[in-house]
């Protein structure tokens, strides 16, 4: 990765979820974890730069809240995760990174997943849709990407997201998405949609870029903010 980062010059990553396996961090205190897994092992010279985190499941089985704290981005100042949805603006380019492991309703039957801040789960889908689709349209960037943890459509073992092809895909008409969740890198094409590049880890870009955080609530909806 930091062949690659060199390579293209990059000036920040985008990480795509499953953050620390298996299960999250255990809480904003848990940074020999954090180090472990982040810190010590994304040193090169070439990833010194702001990596924007969006939450995969595994992060969602832990402390879900914990990857926003301050207290993380003191560990490591790279570490840029202001809300578990919000926008990061590159010039011609925003990064529109949306936080879909609620969208996946076999996961609302397990006990483990953190749900705090986000049930219940409908208020919590239909309020992210509608302010991601409001700043999609005010977005005057030549390319708008949404970046999320899920595939909408996969041919890897997971397969499709039900759930992301019925409530998010409407939104994206011919714009592009990037995801993870898969273990396999892929571009997909649907003809007269969108297209979806999918990386295993994070997606390595090459402009400046400055973040437009989310409004949290304490009603636990997500706001996004223009």
């Amino acid at each position: 990765m930091g062949v690659i980062g060199e390579k293209l010059a990059a000036d920040f990553v985008i990480s795509t979820g499953d953050n620390f396996y298996n299960d999250g961090l255990a809480g904003d205190n848990d940074t020999a974890f954090f180090m472990a897994s982040f810190t010590d092992i994304y040193t090169a010279s070439s990833i010194q730069k702001p990596w924007y985190i969006v939450l995969g499941n595994h992060d969602y089985t832990g402390d879900a809240l914990a990857q926003q704290s301050p207290a993380i981005r003191e560990v490591d100042s790279r570490w840029t995760s202001v809300n578990k949805s919000f926008i990061v603006e590159a010039d011609i380019v925003d990064f529109f990174l949306v936080d879909t492991s609620p969208f996946v309703l076999k996961y609302w039957n397990e006990s483990k997943f953190d749900w705090r801040n986000v049930a219940p789960r409908d208020t919590y889908i239909a309020t992210l849709l509608q302010d991601l689709d409001d700043a999609l349209a005010a977005s005057n960037a030549t390319w708008k990407v949404v970046v999320g943890h899920h595939p909408v459509s996969s041919g890897c073992e997971h397969g499709n997201t039900t759930e992301l092809r019925e409530h998010l895909l409407p939104l994206l008409k011919v714009r592009t998405t990037c995801c993870a969740c898969m273990h396999a890198l892929l571009w997909l094409t649907m003809a007269n949609t969108f297209r979806v590049s999918c990386r295993p880890m994070g997606l390595t870009c090459t402009s400046t870029a400055t973040t437009t955080a989310c409004n949290a609530s304490p009603a636990s909806t997500a706001r996004w903010s223009s």
